[in-house]
């Protein structure tokens, strides 16, 4: 029985018209003077403390507290203005997923498995009205660490729900090779959507337990007892 499901955002929840990326971009060039080399980050599933650490990298700028801090403040203002301008929307089957999973006899806890800073995610998310369907989570400034922020992420799950979760009693939702890595780095489960940073043949190499277009393919009743892999267009019942 799954009792935490923890989703990504970016790709998996929300697309917010690249203003994460633009955000990072406006930053860079206006406090730090960087421009050069921006195109060589890889932003899909990194983390961003991760990602701010190699840019400075690039251009031999200190990786220390007080940039770090420099940066992200002015990150999320301009992450905050930037939404208010960009073309977004929400994944497809999102909002249903979050109803179906609250709607279930016994409903798991709904968490936050995400490489965003925790202030970055909750302006993303509440731009969406989301932020509120969430009630755990763990977030870039836990760790740079993909695989850890998933450690903290379950540890934080357990202390709610009053006990140590076993791995296969989480279920992670992402739409990269790396979400389904850190899934595997806890023992989880994990459901991989080909709505953002990976294709359905880049994400099948990856052995995920359930693969799927967008979440309007499998519903929350079929992933959230016991677990059989599963592809698109594989729509027979699981065993429960």
């Amino acid at each position: 029985m799954i009792r935490l499901v923890l989703f990504d955002i970016d790709g998996t929840l929300v697309h917010t018209g690249g203003a994460g990326v633009k955000a990072f971009a406006k930053v860079f060039a206006t406090h730090f003077g960087a421009t050069d080399h921006f195109e060589r980050l890889k932003f899909a599933g990194r983390t961003d403390v991760s990602l701010v650490r190699e840019f400075f990298g690039f251009h031999n700028i200190p990786a220390t507290e007080e940039n770090f801090t420099a940066f992200f403040d002015q990150y999320v203002f301009w992450l905050d203005h930037i939404l208010s301008t960009s073309r977004t929307d929400m994944c497809p089957g999102v909002k249903e997923w979050l109803e179906g999973l609250r709607g279930l006899p016994s409903p798991p806890l709904r968490g936050l498995l995400t490489g965003n800073i925790r202030l970055g995610a909750e302006i993303k998310l509440r731009h969406f009205d989301l932020w509120d369907w969430f009630e755990t989570g763990a977030f870039a400034d836990d760790s740079e660490d993909r695989d850890e922020i998933a450690r903290v992420a379950k540890e934080r799950g357990g202390r709610i729900l009053g006990r140590r979760l076993a791995g296969e009693e989480v279920l992670v939702i992402g739409d990269t090779p790396l979400d389904v890595r850190c899934a595997r780095a806890i023992g989880a489960k994990i459901l991989a959507v080909a709505t953002g940073g990976a294709t359905l043949e880049e994400l099948r190499r990856n052995e995920p337990d359930y693969l799927v277009r967008d979440l309007r393919e499998i519903q929350p009743e079929d992933v959230c007892g016991r677990m059989e892999r599963r592809e698109p267009g594989k729509h027979s019942t699981p065993t429960i």
